[in-house]
C-alpha cells in the first residue's frame, strides 16, 4: 500500500490546502455548504496532481534512476510496474473528470470556471513534463503558477472574491520555494552530477540572488497585502503585526536553504523543521482569533 501512496505522492496533497484560503481567509469557514464546495475542489485537484506526478515519473524513469534520492520512487525502483501506472492513472484521470461534471449543478454559474482552471492546471503540467521543466527560469514560474491557480479554484469553488496582492503573494511566495528547491538541486548534483537539464541555466551564486529577491518581493507583497483597502476593512490594523511571523518563516527558510542546504524539497521542510511549523500555526492562529474570534 506504501509504495501506492508514494506513487500518487500523498505527502505533496499539502499543497493543494491553498485552495482553502479563499474559504478561510474570507471567515467562512464555518459555513458547512463551502467547506463542501472547497473539500470537493480539493479532491478535485488531489486526483488531478496525482495523475500528473504518475506522467511526470513515468517520462522520468531513467533520469530519476541516477538521482541519490528519486531513484526510490516506485517507477524508478520498479517497485510498481508500468502497465499498473498507466492504469492507475486512467483512474485518476477518469475519477477527475466525473467529479468535476457531476459538480456542475453544484458550482452553478462558477462551474465551467473552475473546469477551466483544473484542466489548465493539467494542460500546463503536461507541458511541463514533457518539455518546459528542462527551461530554466520558466520551470519555477510554472510551479508557482500552479500554486495560483489552487487559490483561484478554491475562490471560483465557493465564488469567493480573491485581492490582486493575494495572488500576487501566492505566486512570490511558491517561486521562493521553487527556486530553494532548485538550488537544493544544485547543490546536490555538485557531489552527484546533473540529473535535471534546466540546472544547466542555473548556478548556486544566481540561485542564492534569485532567492534574495523573492524572498524580498514576497514580504513586500504581504505588506501591501496588510494594507489593502479590503483587508483594512475586515481586520483593521492588527492584521499588519501578523508580518512578524512571515518575517520570520522567510528568515528560517533562508538559513535551511543557505546555511544547511536541506531545501531540495520544501515540503519536507513543513513536515520535518519545528520552527517554520511553529511559525504556521502561530501565523494561522493570529488569524482565527481575528476572523472568527474577534
Amino acid at each position: 500500500m506504501t509504495k501506492y501512496l508514494k506513487l500518487l505522492r500523498v505527502e505533496q496533497w499539502i499543497k493543494n490546502l491553498f485552495v482553502f484560503a479563499p474559504l478561510f481567509f474570507s471567515g467562512n469557514i464555518t459555513n458547512l455548504d463551502l467547506l463542501a464546495k472547497s473539500i470537493f475542489a480539493f479532491v478535485v485537484f488531489s486526483l488531478t496532481a496525482s495523475s500528473v506526478y504518475i506522467i511526470n515519473d513515468y517520462s522520468d524513469i531513467e533520469s530519476d534512476r541516477k538521482h541519490p534520492a528519486k531513484r526510490r520512487r516506485p517507477l524508478a525502483s520498479g517497485a510498481i510496474a508500468k502497465k499498473t501506472a498507466l492504469i492507475i492513472l486512467g483512474f485518476l484521470v477518469a475519477s477527475a473528470i466525473l467529479l468535476i461534471f457531476c459538480g456542475e449543478q453544484y458550482f452553478h454559474h462558477n462551474f465551467w470556471k473552475f473546469a477551466t482552471i483544473i484542466a489548465f492546471y493539467f494542460l500546463m503540467n503536461l507541458a511541463y513534463t514533457f518539455r518546459l521543466k528542462h527551461v530554466a527560469i520558466i520551470d519555477v514560474s510554472i510551479i508557482s503558477l500552479g500554486f495560483v491557480l489552487r487559490v483561484l479554484a478554491g475562490g471560483y469553488a465557493t465564488g469567493i472574491f480573491i485581492s490582486q496582492w493575494a495572488i500576487l503573494l501566492t505566486f512570490i511566495l511558491a517561486l521562493v520555494l521553487a527556486i530553494g528547491k532548485r538550488r537544493g538541486e544544485l547543490i546536490n548534483a555538485q557531489v552527484s552530477g546533473k540529473t535535471r537539464k534546466s540546472l544547466d541555466g542555473y548556478n548556486v551564486q544566481f540561485a542564492d540572488i534569485a532567492l534574495s529577491i523573492s524572498c524580498t518581493l514576497a514580504i513586500v507583497c504581504y505588506l501591501m497585502f496588510t494594507l489593502s483597502p479590503e483587508v483594512q476593512q475586515r481586520f483593521h490594523s492588527r492584521v499588519f503585526y501578523t508580518v512578524i511571523f512571515v518575517v520570520f518563516g522567510v528568515l528560517r527558510y533562508l538559513q535551511q536553504t543557505l546555511v544547511y542546504n536541506k531545501t531540495e524539497s520544501p515540503t519536507k521542510i513543513i513536515y520535518r523543521d519545528r520552527y517554520i511549523q511553529i511559525t504556521l500555526v502561530l501565523w494561522i492562529a493570529a488569524f482565527l482569533l481575528q476572523i472568527y474570534f474577534k
